[in-house]
């Protein structure tokens, strides 16, 4: 298996019991990326979900996180909810030393290459081609971002991700980041590896003001299609900054220009 395939993995253990291996190299200041813990449940849904044979991808995904897991091993329990004619729900949970980590509902269908019917007129474009874009890699003394290691951020011109930090420069004010994201060793992107596109961004209100960590208190996924290979451009737009509180959206397209994803997620933020 490929880097992020393997690094995603889990293995049957028992009824409705799965264990996985939590990567320290998909970490963001040493703590876990949503979008890979949210992977890591959907292979445990998948599974679950893989006698119905009309139902092989997620096209669904809530996770709720209650605490950060550490890197090691998690045990994870399924409970299939429904199996029925267009759709099956999963719900899994994740836990670690006996300490609930989060929980995620899944629903599983079967994607195509449908066309689309009708779009809002507030719905982005793509952006910049992958040859115009830069990889970003932050230096892990100043930023320990141990995930921008291992996929590659290619960030689109003028957009911003740790720059505006490290260098201490104003942000835009716009609340947004755009970059292209490629998975380790060439590997193509699917329907579960999605979750992970629709999340690996830095925080957008880093182009607000500069802040710490932005961690993940819900986070909601949508497959809309099967990407094709190679890489997919990602859009991160800040929506509402309030309080301790911000909400963050996220489109994603494959690299024929097909929106593949779309991601919602409620997180707490610090500005420094």
């Amino acid at each position: 298996m490929s880097e992020y395939a393997d690094v995603s993995a889990v293995t049957r253990t028992g009824e409705n019991q799965w264990s996985a291996d939590i990567d320290a190299g998909w970490t963001i200041l040493g703590n876990p990326n949503g979008g890979y813990l949210q992977t890591v449940m959907a292979r445990v849904a998948v599974a679950v979900a893989s006698g119905q044979d009309a139902h092989p991808h997620v096209v669904a995904a809530s996770s709720h996180f209650l605490r950060s897991p550490r890197p090691g091993a998690v045990e994870l329990t399924a409970e299939l909810l429904r199996a029925g004619r267009t759709t099956t729900q999963v719900r899994v949970r994740m836990s670690q030393r006996g300490e609930i980590t989060g929980e995620s509902l899944f629903t599983l269908g079967a994607l195509g290459d449908a066309a689309v019917d009708w779009a809002t007129a507030d719905l982005p474009e793509p952006g910049a081609g992958f040859d115009d874009c830069t990889r970003y890699v932050p230096p892990r003394e100043q930023f320990p971002v141990e995930i921008l290691h291992r996929a590659g951020l290619y960030l689109h011109p003028g957009q911003s991700a740790f720059t505006e930090v490290i260098a201490e420069s104003a942000p835009r004010g716009l609340g947004e980041v755009r970059a292209w994201v490629e998975l380790p060793d060439g590997e193509d992107f699917t329907p579960e590896s999605l979750l992970l596109a629709a999340d690996i961004l830095p925080p957008a209100t880093f182009d607000v003001r500069p802040g710490g960590w932005v961690p993940t208190i819900e986070l909601s996924t949508y497959v809309r299609a099967t990407p094709v290979p190679g890489p997919v451009n990602v859009l991160l737009k800040a929506n509402l900054v309030q309080g301790d509180r911000v909400d963050e959206s996220a489109t994603v397209w494959d690299a024929d220009g097909n929106l593949v994803a779309q991601s919602h997620q409620f997180a707490g933020i610090r500005f420094s």
